[in-house]
Protein backbone atom coordinates (compact mmCIF):
# COMPACT_ATOMS: atom_id res chain seq x y z
CA UNK A 1 0.00 0.00 0.00
CA UNK A 2 0.85 3.49 -0.93
CA UNK A 3 2.19 5.84 1.84
CA UNK A 4 0.74 9.31 1.61
CA UNK A 5 2.74 12.05 2.94
CA UNK A 6 0.95 15.33 3.51
CA UNK A 7 1.33 17.15 6.44
CA UNK A 8 0.47 20.90 5.28
CA UNK A 9 -3.67 19.48 4.98
CA UNK A 10 -5.63 21.67 3.52
CA UNK A 11 -8.60 22.48 5.76
CA UNK A 12 -11.49 24.37 4.90
CA UNK A 13 -13.84 25.77 7.19
CA UNK A 14 -17.53 25.07 7.17
CA UNK A 15 -19.06 27.56 9.73
CA UNK A 16 -17.58 29.22 12.55
CA UNK A 17 -18.53 26.47 15.23
CA UNK A 18 -18.37 22.94 13.79
CA UNK A 19 -17.39 21.24 10.69
CA UNK A 20 -14.44 21.82 8.45
CA UNK A 21 -13.88 19.95 5.00
CA UNK A 22 -9.99 18.34 4.25
CA UNK A 23 -9.51 18.36 0.58
CA UNK A 24 -7.20 16.65 -1.55
CA UNK A 25 -6.34 13.55 0.54
CA UNK A 26 -7.26 9.95 -1.28
CA UNK A 27 -7.73 7.51 2.00
CA UNK A 28 -6.88 4.61 -0.07
CA UNK A 29 -3.68 5.59 0.28
CA UNK A 30 -2.20 5.12 3.92
CA UNK A 31 -1.38 8.71 5.85
CA UNK A 32 2.13 8.59 7.13
CA UNK A 33 1.64 9.12 11.24
CA UNK A 34 2.57 13.05 11.13
CA UNK A 35 -0.09 13.54 8.60
CA UNK A 36 -2.37 10.95 10.90
CA UNK A 37 -1.83 13.62 13.76
CA UNK A 38 -2.68 16.32 11.66
CA UNK A 39 -6.12 15.07 10.96
CA UNK A 40 -6.56 14.10 14.59
CA UNK A 41 -6.22 17.69 15.33
CA UNK A 42 -8.18 19.37 12.74
CA UNK A 43 -10.97 16.94 14.19
CA UNK A 44 -10.50 18.12 17.98
CA UNK A 45 -10.53 21.46 16.60
CA UNK A 46 -13.66 21.34 14.35
CA UNK A 47 -15.66 18.55 15.49
CA UNK A 48 -16.91 17.39 11.81
CA UNK A 49 -14.67 16.53 9.50
CA UNK A 50 -15.65 16.02 5.87
CA UNK A 51 -13.81 13.56 3.10
CA UNK A 52 -14.97 14.34 -0.05
CA UNK A 53 -14.50 12.12 -3.11
CA UNK A 54 -13.82 8.82 -2.16
CA UNK A 55 -13.57 5.74 -3.15
CA UNK A 56 -13.03 3.41 -0.31
CA UNK A 57 -13.74 -0.69 0.33
CA UNK A 58 -14.61 -1.54 3.13
CA UNK A 59 -11.17 -2.66 3.99
CA UNK A 60 -10.22 1.20 3.67
CA UNK A 61 -13.03 2.57 5.89
CA UNK A 62 -12.07 0.31 8.88
CA UNK A 63 -8.66 0.95 8.56
CA UNK A 64 -9.26 4.61 8.47
CA UNK A 65 -11.79 4.32 11.49
CA UNK A 66 -8.28 3.15 13.68
CA UNK A 67 -6.97 6.28 13.25
CA UNK A 68 -9.35 7.99 16.03
CA UNK A 69 -9.01 5.14 18.43
CA UNK A 70 -10.00 1.29 18.67
CA UNK A 71 -12.86 0.41 16.06
CA UNK A 72 -16.61 0.09 17.78
CA UNK A 73 -19.16 -2.78 17.87
CA UNK A 74 -22.09 -2.86 15.72
CA UNK A 75 -24.81 -1.50 18.29
CA UNK A 76 -27.54 -3.89 16.55
CA UNK A 77 -26.85 -7.55 16.34
CA UNK A 78 -26.17 -8.63 12.36
CA UNK A 79 -29.02 -11.12 12.95
CA UNK A 80 -31.64 -8.17 12.75
CA UNK A 81 -30.63 -7.82 8.79
CA UNK A 82 -29.29 -10.33 7.86
CA UNK A 83 -29.81 -9.46 3.77
CA UNK A 84 -27.38 -6.49 4.05
CA UNK A 85 -24.88 -7.97 6.85
CA UNK A 86 -23.96 -10.94 5.63
CA UNK A 87 -22.04 -8.90 3.11
CA UNK A 88 -20.38 -6.45 5.43
CA UNK A 89 -17.01 -6.79 7.59
CA UNK A 90 -17.44 -7.03 11.47
CA UNK A 91 -17.54 -3.77 12.62
CA UNK A 92 -19.73 -2.00 9.57
CA UNK A 93 -23.13 -1.25 9.73
CA UNK A 94 -25.42 -0.42 7.24
CA UNK A 95 -27.62 2.75 7.46
CA UNK A 96 -30.16 2.04 4.40
CA UNK A 97 -33.36 2.30 3.45
CA UNK A 98 -32.97 -0.92 0.46
CA UNK A 99 -35.60 -3.51 1.04
CA UNK A 100 -34.85 -7.45 0.06
CA UNK A 101 -38.12 -9.09 0.27
CA UNK A 102 -39.84 -6.14 2.37
CA UNK A 103 -37.64 -5.94 4.48
CA UNK A 104 -34.93 -3.38 5.48
CA UNK A 105 -30.96 -4.73 4.48
CA UNK A 106 -29.51 -1.60 7.16
CA UNK A 107 -30.59 0.39 10.00
CA UNK A 108 -32.50 3.42 10.57
CA UNK A 109 -33.92 3.34 7.45
CA UNK A 110 -36.47 6.22 6.54
CA UNK A 111 -37.26 9.63 7.23
CA UNK A 112 -36.07 11.97 9.52
CA UNK A 113 -34.40 11.86 13.31
CA UNK A 114 -34.30 14.57 16.18
CA UNK A 115 -30.88 15.13 17.30
CA UNK A 116 -28.81 12.84 19.24
CA UNK A 117 -25.67 11.90 20.44
CA UNK A 118 -24.85 8.04 19.03
CA UNK A 119 -24.84 5.81 22.28
CA UNK A 120 -25.75 7.73 24.49
CA UNK A 121 -27.86 5.62 26.17
CA UNK A 122 -24.54 3.42 26.99
CA UNK A 123 -22.11 3.48 29.89
CA UNK A 124 -19.20 4.51 27.43
CA UNK A 125 -20.90 5.91 24.55
CA UNK A 126 -18.82 5.62 20.92
CA UNK A 127 -16.29 8.28 21.16
CA UNK A 128 -16.57 8.95 17.49
CA UNK A 129 -18.63 8.13 14.07
CA UNK A 130 -17.80 8.02 10.47
CA UNK A 131 -20.55 7.77 8.28
CA UNK A 132 -19.83 7.01 4.23
CA UNK A 133 -21.99 7.67 1.06
CA UNK A 134 -22.52 4.91 -1.36
CA UNK A 135 -26.30 6.13 -2.70
CA UNK A 136 -27.79 8.86 -2.41
CA UNK A 137 -31.47 10.20 -3.09
CA UNK A 138 -31.74 13.59 -5.43
CA UNK A 139 -32.53 15.38 -2.13
CA UNK A 140 -32.89 15.16 1.34
CA UNK A 141 -31.47 12.99 3.70
CA UNK A 142 -29.42 15.84 4.78
CA UNK A 143 -26.84 15.39 8.29
CA UNK A 144 -27.23 18.68 10.52
CA UNK A 145 -24.19 18.66 13.17
CA UNK A 146 -24.25 20.81 16.48
CA UNK A 147 -21.40 22.13 18.60
CA UNK A 148 -22.29 21.06 21.70
CA UNK A 149 -19.04 23.65 23.05
CA UNK A 150 -20.74 26.74 21.61
CA UNK A 151 -24.00 25.90 23.03
CA UNK A 152 -22.68 25.28 26.44
CA UNK A 153 -20.46 28.67 26.67
CA UNK A 154 -23.68 30.92 25.51
CA UNK A 155 -26.24 28.80 27.34
CA UNK A 156 -28.47 31.21 29.23
CA UNK A 157 -26.33 31.63 32.38
CA UNK A 158 -29.19 30.85 34.66
CA UNK A 159 -30.55 27.82 32.75
CA UNK A 160 -26.50 26.59 32.61
CA UNK A 161 -26.20 27.40 36.53
CA UNK A 162 -29.34 25.02 37.53
CA UNK A 163 -28.12 22.10 35.72
CA UNK A 164 -24.50 22.92 36.09
CA UNK A 165 -23.72 19.12 37.86
CA UNK A 166 -26.84 17.74 36.84
CA UNK A 167 -26.66 13.99 35.47
CA UNK A 168 -29.44 13.08 32.90
CA UNK A 169 -31.24 9.65 32.34
CA UNK A 170 -30.95 8.79 28.46
CA UNK A 171 -33.45 5.78 26.67
CA UNK A 172 -33.26 4.16 23.30
CA UNK A 173 -35.36 1.71 21.89
CA UNK A 174 -33.90 -0.03 19.05
CA UNK A 175 -36.39 -3.02 18.79
CA UNK A 176 -39.09 -3.76 17.40
CA UNK A 177 -42.61 -4.86 19.25
CA UNK A 178 -45.13 -3.52 16.39
CA UNK A 179 -45.28 -6.89 13.96
CA UNK A 180 -48.86 -7.92 15.47
CA UNK A 181 -47.23 -11.15 15.74
CA UNK A 182 -44.68 -13.01 18.62
CA UNK A 183 -41.49 -12.53 16.88
CA UNK A 184 -40.97 -8.81 18.17
CA UNK A 185 -38.07 -8.05 19.37
CA UNK A 186 -37.99 -6.05 22.66
CA UNK A 187 -34.78 -4.26 23.23
CA UNK A 188 -33.52 -1.05 24.74
CA UNK A 189 -30.64 0.56 26.97
CA UNK A 190 -30.78 3.73 28.94
CA UNK A 191 -27.67 5.41 31.12
CA UNK A 192 -27.46 8.29 33.09
CA UNK A 193 -24.59 10.74 32.10
CA UNK A 194 -23.94 14.60 33.11
CA UNK A 195 -25.65 17.16 31.49
CA UNK A 196 -22.88 18.95 31.10
CA UNK A 197 -19.78 16.89 29.66
CA UNK A 198 -16.16 17.65 29.52
CA UNK A 199 -14.25 16.39 26.53
CA UNK A 200 -11.33 14.41 28.22
CA UNK A 201 -9.08 15.62 25.12
CA UNK A 202 -10.08 18.87 24.71
CA UNK A 203 -10.90 20.21 28.39
CA UNK A 204 -13.71 21.72 27.46
CA UNK A 205 -17.56 21.56 28.15
CA UNK A 206 -20.21 20.45 25.64
CA UNK A 207 -23.85 20.01 26.09
CA UNK A 208 -24.41 16.52 26.64
CA UNK A 209 -28.55 16.31 26.47
CA UNK A 210 -30.41 15.49 23.09
CA UNK A 211 -34.50 15.78 22.28
CA UNK A 212 -34.02 12.31 20.77
CA UNK A 213 -33.09 10.39 23.46
CA UNK A 214 -32.48 11.95 27.07
CA UNK A 215 -35.56 11.59 29.04
CA UNK A 216 -35.16 13.80 32.09
CA UNK A 217 -32.67 15.18 34.27
CA UNK A 218 -32.24 13.12 37.61
CA UNK A 219 -33.55 13.87 41.15
CA UNK A 220 -35.57 16.85 39.99
CA UNK A 221 -39.19 18.06 39.67
CA UNK A 222 -40.73 16.50 36.29
CA UNK A 223 -41.88 20.32 35.32
CA UNK A 224 -38.40 21.89 35.83
CA UNK A 225 -36.69 19.17 34.10
CA UNK A 226 -38.78 19.22 30.93
CA UNK A 227 -38.87 23.16 31.19
CA UNK A 228 -34.67 23.70 31.57
CA UNK A 229 -34.16 20.81 28.79
CA UNK A 230 -36.30 22.11 26.36
CA UNK A 231 -34.55 25.80 26.53
CA UNK A 232 -31.07 23.98 26.10
CA UNK A 233 -33.23 21.85 23.28
CA UNK A 234 -33.87 24.92 21.73
CA UNK A 235 -30.52 26.69 22.03
CA UNK A 236 -28.30 23.88 21.48
CA UNK A 237 -30.30 23.51 17.83
CA UNK A 238 -30.02 27.47 16.85
CA UNK A 239 -29.04 27.35 13.26
CA UNK A 240 -25.44 29.55 14.18
CA UNK A 241 -24.37 26.54 16.29
CA UNK A 242 -25.84 23.94 12.83
CA UNK A 243 -23.58 22.76 9.85
CA UNK A 244 -25.88 21.30 7.39
CA UNK A 245 -23.87 18.31 5.18
CA UNK A 246 -26.17 17.65 1.93
CA UNK A 247 -24.11 14.36 0.70
CA UNK A 248 -22.33 13.85 -2.19
CA UNK A 249 -21.69 10.70 -3.57
CA UNK A 250 -18.10 9.36 -1.74
CA UNK A 251 -17.94 11.81 1.04
CA UNK A 252 -16.64 10.35 4.24
CA UNK A 253 -17.52 12.35 7.50
CA UNK A 254 -16.60 11.81 10.77
CA UNK A 255 -17.88 13.47 13.55
CA UNK A 256 -17.21 13.45 17.79
CA UNK A 257 -20.17 12.11 19.58
CA UNK A 258 -18.29 13.93 22.87
CA UNK A 259 -19.36 17.50 22.24
CA UNK A 260 -21.73 17.37 18.91
CA UNK A 261 -25.15 15.83 18.34
CA UNK A 262 -26.63 15.20 15.21
CA UNK A 263 -29.87 15.24 13.20
CA UNK A 264 -31.31 13.66 9.73
CA UNK A 265 -33.56 15.47 7.40
CA UNK A 266 -36.20 13.34 5.60
CA UNK A 267 -35.86 11.90 2.25
CA UNK A 268 -37.62 10.26 -0.56
CA UNK A 269 -38.94 6.92 0.61
CA UNK A 270 -39.17 5.63 -2.97
CA UNK A 271 -34.97 6.93 -3.41
CA UNK A 272 -32.18 4.64 -2.30
CA UNK A 273 -29.97 5.52 -0.06
CA UNK A 274 -26.97 3.40 1.28
CA UNK A 275 -24.14 4.65 3.92
CA UNK A 276 -21.63 2.20 5.44
CA UNK A 277 -21.17 3.50 8.98
CA UNK A 278 -18.10 2.61 11.73
CA UNK A 279 -17.70 3.88 15.35
CA UNK A 280 -14.95 4.40 17.26
CA UNK A 281 -15.20 3.16 20.50
CA UNK A 282 -15.17 5.19 23.90
CA UNK A 283 -12.01 5.13 26.69
CA UNK A 284 -13.95 6.81 29.40
CA UNK A 285 -17.25 6.88 31.40
CA UNK A 286 -18.37 10.86 30.58
CA UNK A 287 -17.77 12.97 33.57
Amino acid sequence: MTTLTKTRLDIVPLTKHIGAEIRGLDLRERPDEETVAAIYQAWLNHLVLVFPGQNLSQEDLLRVTTYFGETGNLDRPAKYFPAGFSKMLPGIMLISNIRENGEPIGALPDGEMMFHHDMIHKEVPSKATLLYSVEIPSHGGDTLFASGYAAYETLDPAVRARLEGKKALHHYNYGSTQRGDDRGVEAFNEFVHPVFRTHEDTGRKAVYVNRLMTVKVIDMDEAESNQLLNAVYDHAEKPEFVYTHAWRKGDLLLWDNRCSSHARTDFPSTERRLMLRTTVKGTVRPS
